[in-house]
């Protein structure tokens, strides 16, 4: 069985990089989600890789008070270090199976940046929402930019006629965390704004 978590709205799933990218900001934003997360009450579902920007999140979101589960296949175990990663990690059989748990087990999901597995979530879970599979908040945290080229395709795939402008609205962006978050959880609070978010710093 999979381990315990808060309620299932108030579990956000984070897709995002198992490397660090090019530039600390990408880190550095993964460190103040985390931590932000945390101090709301929220808990946190992840890909249990304990590097990159992975890594990141999850370490700044158990530090800040945040019900962490990874979810990794087998073959992953070792490449992603998932010894290291923060959490209660749950090991399944196929990647299939990881992406299937990591939907189940939330309501909403943030993407931070990341490659092509990032890019995988991100299409399907979007995907399952213009399906009507789930109905479930997907957001784009692009403080560095990161995502704007993406957003500028998806506006053009509007142009052309393979997405509805309703459809297109079915991922949103968001350059600040707490604002991300209003978007992920309408009903989480911020417990203390005036304290310091362990590893927020960027």
């Amino acid at each position: 069985m999979p381990p315990a978590q808060p309620h299932h709205s108030s579990v956000i799933a984070v897709f995002c990089g198992a490397r660090p990218g090019t530039t600390p900001e990408h880190t550095g934003l993964a460190r103040k989600f985390g931590a932000a997360l945390g101090r709301r009450g929220l808990g946190m579902v992840y890909g249990a890789g304990g590097v990159g920007v992975m890594g990141a999140a999850a370490e700044a979101a158990l530090a800040n008070g945040a019900a962490v589960t990874g979810v990794i296949p087998q073959d992953l175990h070792e490449r992603e270090r998932a010894q290291q990663a923060p959490g209660e990690i749950f090991v399944v059989r196929s990647m299939h199976q990881r992406k299937a748990l990591m939907y189940r087990l939330s309501g909403s999901f943030a993407v931070l940046p990341g490659g092509l597995g990032t890019m995988d979530e991100l299409m399907e879970v979007a995907t399952w929402n213009q399906l009507g599979v789930h109905e479930k908040p997907v957001v784009l945290l692009n403080a560095s930019g990161y995502f704007t080229p993406l957003l500028a395709f998806f506006d053009h795939m509007v142009a052309e006629g393979f997405l509805s402008a309703d459809e297109r609205r079915l991922v949103h962006a968001v350059s600040d965390v707490e604002d991300a978050l209003d978007l992920l959880a309408p009903d989480s609070r911020v417990l203390d704004t005036k304290q310091p978010l362990a590893g927020s710093a960027l």
